[in-house]
């Protein structure tokens, strides 16, 4: 009786089978990862405008030479960013733009008038818009700094 010496046809197939199998279920999990990294991108930037939006009104509130009315600056990491009413504005240079360090990114900008603050806002990926907009006071109440989103951000 001769000894086999290594693997038959049918063998080789089914393998070959198999896999092929496999990669028809594996294949769709791992096709579409830009959406999750356009995804984590846009969360990011969020992120960064809410946790730059929340120092600022930290430091404005600790620092008594920033003022909570009105307009101002605030000393972050050795630059003075503009404020109004106490939180970061919406201007450049040295606002919410630089202090989230998302400096990259084009921002459509609407100047503050006598009762809405001024807004600055960035189109990320053609889907999601995220929009700062400056706090300010419309004669009868107080607004914080807001950011808000439309479109498909997540």
């Amino acid at each position: 009786m001769k000894k086999q010496a290594g693997f038959t046809l049918i063998e080789l197939i089914m393998v070959i089978v198999i896999l092929g199998i496999l990669s028809a279920f594996a294949l769709p999990r791992f096709a579409d990862l830009s959406g999750n990294a356009e995804t984590a991108a846009n969360q990011g930037i969020i992120g960064a405008l809410r946790s730059a939006s929340a120092i600022g009104r930290a430091a404005c509130l600790a620092d008594s030479a920033c003022s909570s009315s009105g307009a101002d600056t605030v000393n972050l990491e050795g630059s003075a960013f503009n404020t109004y009413d106490g939180y970061i504005a919406s201007t450049t240079p040295l606002g919410i733009e630089e202090a989230a360090q998302i400096a990259g990114f084009t921002a459509t900008r609407v100047a503050r008038t006598a009762t809405t603050g001024g807004t600055a806002s960035w189109a990320l990926n053609g889907t999601c818009v995220v929009i700062y907009t400056e706090a300010f006071n419309d004669g009868t109440n107080d607004f914080g700094a807001a950011i808000t989103t439309t479109g498909v951000c997540n």
